[in-house]
């Protein structure tokens, strides 16, 4: 499945613009990916395609004098343990948690479309990056399934923080060309 620019952003736009995401993609130029992660933390490289993510830190004032706001500068030896491959059948549930705080499908509820429709914006966010992609995520949810992430359990799941918030959790797409993230945030 290919997908066109417009399709693309109209997608991250519905699933994530009533969150507190972080939707970006940049070009992938180090073989250790988790450094081009970095550079997307610190919005130090632009989209290789110019298609639009979002980005709600940008109406704090603190981005302005931190560009990786709300994310801590880690090294990259932080952010790899914690990170775990998932497969794919569990980053598009995984983009579907993301829509609001609690990673979980209960988030759902406040669409109007059906939980298929829902997965198939999650598909065409996802089919940007081919099917050769690896998918990696600081959530750990249970699951029957070794590598996947299961969103409709109930609130037991654990992540590793990578921001000054309470909670964040991610999903992280890594082809040979591009890394893309898309995070959310919350603070209780």
């Amino acid at each position: 499945m290919s997908v066109e620019q417009g399709e693309w952003e109209k997608a991250v736009r519905h699933l994530f613009e009533d969150a507190f995401p972080y939707d970006a993609t940049g070009p992938r130029r180090h073989e250790d990916w988790v450094l081009d992660v970095i550079d997307l933390m610190a919005r130090a490289v632009p989209d290789p395609r110019g298609w639009a993510g979002l980005d709600a830190a940008t109406y704090f004032p603190e981005s302005k004098l931190y560009p990786t706001f709300p994310f801590v500068p880690h090294p990259p030896e932080y952010l790899a343990k914690r990170l775990h491959e998932i497969d794919r059948a569990g980053a598009e549930g995984l983009l579907l948690g993301l829509t609001d705080e609690g990673c979980t499908v209960v988030n759902l509820r406040r669409f109007t479309e059906s939980e298929e429709e829902l997965r198939e914006m999650a598909r065409t966010i996802l089919a940007r990056y081919g099917d050769g992609a690896r998918f990696y995520t600081n959530v750990r949810k249970p699951s029957n399934l070794t590598g996947t992430v299961d969103i409709s359990a109930p609130d037991s799941f654990s992540y590793s923080p990578f921001s000054q918030y309470t909670e964040d959790y991610g999903l992280i797409v890594v082809t040979d060309n591009e890394v893309g993230m898309f995070w959310n945030f919350a603070d209780y």
